[in-house]
């Protein structure tokens, strides 16, 4: 866990103890273009701050005296046990911050036995991903395009090479305004491409260009209606990301849907919105337990998993972190990010009394200060 700094030809090591450790190599080694697209919200980016600040606004409750010296992080997620509850959050390009990409991803994330959720705009093609982690646990981030038979040739393609569920993204019906993206005029260099749509887009060069693809590819008029069409193209659980409202999420149940991924895209998309954390509570309360619901958006400790759960999430999934993790050293920088957080995780339960997932509820929160 070092990084080797030349000063005068010796080797100053500095541990990576924490994932701002690894935030902060990802930032002096990354070109600044690719930093600024990880790192970017909407507008002033008051909502991906606030993500990070609201979970410090939270205060345990811990219980003492509670023999912890036995600890279980294991839960699981649609029905299939993970070591501790936390994925990877569905997240594109990995190819610029590590050459293998999301390749590693899928590898470190196997490696800790928890689920990755894969980006549709990956720069690596979902056979890739398979081949390189065959036993991992994995669900595929989808899109709806104007053009339907895109989406139902990449579900069947997913559902064939045995991911587990549909993670449909439902907050881009445009893409927010990243005004860094805009300066930099950022656009994938040459030698990647968007690997799961190779050679579907003839592009020319009079049109232009979103994040890797063709602009106005993205169907804005997607509505609970295509809910209903995915269910019919294909078996898979379907998961609805980007809900922050009670009413969406009751809709999101009575559409059938097995899943909620409480999200803001990262403070991506609108600006002003609320913090993931902030919105989950009145979620899980509107869902009681019909579906899961899980989060993402500014989970840094093991204490922010842990209030995460006791506020009612079944898993939390990390965006940048992951990618933080590869730009340092691609798999073994997922699996130590994954491996920090697993170890924080399991010290924040056992410091509050929790011996396992199952005892974690909301009475470990201090619910007057939220």
């Amino acid at each position: 866990m070092n990084i080797c700094h030349r000063e005068g030809g010796q080797c100053a090591e500095m541990a990576m103890v924490c994932l701002t450790d690894f935030e902060e190599y990802a930032k002096e080694h990354l070109s600044k273009a690719t930093w600024d697209y990880y790192a970017a919200g909407a507008d002033e980016c008051c909502t991906r701050d606030d993500n990070i600040l609201a979970f410090k606004r939270i205060r345990l409750r811990p219980r003492i005296l509670r023999d912890v010296s036995m600890s279980d992080t294991r839960t699981t997620v649609q029905g299939t046990e993970i070591s501790f509850p936390v994925g990877i959050a569905p997240t594109a390009f990995h190819c610029l911050a590590w050459h293998e990409g999301e390749v590693a991803t899928a590898r470190g994330t196997e490696a800790l036995n928890t689920c990755y959720i894969t980006s549709t705009y990956s720069t690596c093609s979902v056979e890739e991903i398979v081949a390189a982690a065959p036993n991992g646990y994995r669900w595929f981030q989808l899109y709806v395009y104007r053009d339907r038979k895109l989406s139902e040739q990449i579900v069947h393609r997913v559902e064939g090479l045995g991911y587990k569920a549909l993670v449909l993204t439902v907050d881009v019906p445009y893409t927010g305004k990243r005004r860094n993206d805009i300066r930099n005029q950022f656009k994938l260099p040459p030698h990647l491409k968007v690997k799961n749509f190779d050679g579907v887009f003839q592009q020319e060069a009079s049109v232009p260009e979103d994040y890797g693809i063709p602009a106005n590819t993205l169907d804005p008029s997607i509505s609970w209606k295509d809910v209903y069409w995915l269910q019919s193209i294909t078996h898979l659980p379907i998961i609805i990301k980007g809900i922050l409202t009670k009413e969406d999420a009751e809709l999101a149940v009575e559409h059938g849907v097995q899943g909620i991924i409480v999200s803001n895209h990262g403070g991506r998309q609108l600006d002003g919105g609320p913090a993931s954390i902030d919105a989950l509570t009145e979620i899980v309360d509107t869902v009681q337990g019909r579906i899961e619901v899980y989060l993402d958006g500014g989970i840094r400790t093991g204490s922010d998993v842990l209030k995460a759960l006791a506020l009612g999430a079944k898993c939390v999934f990390i965006g940048r972190p992951a990618v933080w993790g590869l730009a340092y050293k691609g798999e073994e920088g997922v699996r130590e990010v994954l491996q920090i957080l697993n170890d924080e995780f399991r010290l924040s339960m056992a410091l509050s009394g929790c011996r396992n997932v199952a005892e974690i509820n909301r009475n470990l929160i201090q619910l007057s200060k939220l």
